[in-house]
């Protein structure tokens, strides 16, 4: 589980629920934060209720009212809820990468799963059909538990591997540059900005936590992160923004809190991401309290 406290994390770690294959997570509620992650499991992710963001891998689209996406084992993506505002459901089951291996390749019943696996390397979102026959049994999934739960998912993939309206979102298999010393770099720098995002950071301080010239580093940053330094770091301290919001402190407050120098550009740059003024997000939320 991720704790909304915590920092962002590129490799995220993943344990199956007790005595199961699979780590189910209803309802996270993720839309305040910019998690930008990767893990070894496949994940099958369905999110209804929403217009979104789909940013898997180098794809970015966008997703009307619902969305089912199974995204292959380490390829980055962004959470399918950053920056929605209305009420929305959201499931994610996650599958361990190396989910009946040896079975998949020995029994011929499995072929069709064994192929389907292969394509979520590219990525794959499907279309209003396979949606409207899955989305139930996708909601109610984590209701059920042991062998009902294995089988219900097995069935569920099968379903999912003869689609007629799947769409691959990479040409190729996506290649994840993320090997072990980048990962651990890409921590390095993750755990900087969130010790110090109520400072002033420079592109020179984060290049020498990652031990690369500026240049260098700025071109790292964006292949790793598809993002350039300034607006992942923009994103983080929005998203801290929007928890203190959330705890009814003021704007200005709130502005210094985060590490932005000026009212003004925390306006801006508050607005640009999410689409209206912290003003309205705070009314907003007074509304709920």
């Amino acid at each position: 589980m991720i704790n909304k406290g915590q920092n962002i994390t590129a490799l995220e770690k993943i344990s199956p629920d007790p005595d199961s294959s699979f780590h189910i997570m209803v309802n996270p509620k993720l839309n305040d934060f910019f998690f930008w992650h990767f893990h070894p499991e496949i994940e099958l992710v369905f999110i209804e209720g929403a217009d979104g963001t789909r940013h898997v891998g180098d794809h970015i689209s966008h997703y009307k009212a619902s969305d089912l996406v199974l995204i292959g084992s380490y390829i980055p993506h962004l959470n399918f809820d950053y920056g929605i505002k209305t009420e929305y459901e959201k499931t994610v089951l996650h599958i361990q990468e190396d989910f009946l291996a040896d079975v998949l390749i020995k029994t011929p019943e499995f072929n069709t799963i064994a192929q389907l696996f292969e394509k979520a390397a590219h990525g794959i979102v499907f279309g209003e059909t396979t949606k409207n026959k899955l989305k139930q049994r996708i909601k109610q999934l984590h209701a059920r538990q042991g062998f009902s739960r294995f089988l219900e998912v097995l069935d569920m993939l099968q379903l999912l591997s003869v689609s007629n309206d799947m769409q691959l979102l990479h040409e190729h298999p996506y290649q994840n540059s993320f090997h072990r010393k980048e990962q651990e770099r890409l921590a390095s720098i993750y755990d900087f900005i969130h010790a110090h995002y109520t400072e002033e950071i420079s592109i020179q301080q984060a290049a020498a936590i990652a031990n690369l010239s500026p240049e260098a580093f700025c071109r790292y940053f964006k292949r790793m992160t598809r993002l350039t330094f300034v607006d992942f770091l923009n994103r983080f301290r929005i998203s801290q923004s929007k928890r203190l919001l959330r705890m009814d402190k003021s704007i200005s407050e709130v502005c210094f809190e985060c590490g932005f120098d000026s009212l003004s550009y925390f306006n801006r740059t508050f607005k640009k991401y999410n689409g209206e003024a912290p003003s309205a997000f705070k009314r907003r939320f007074a509304v709920h309290r």
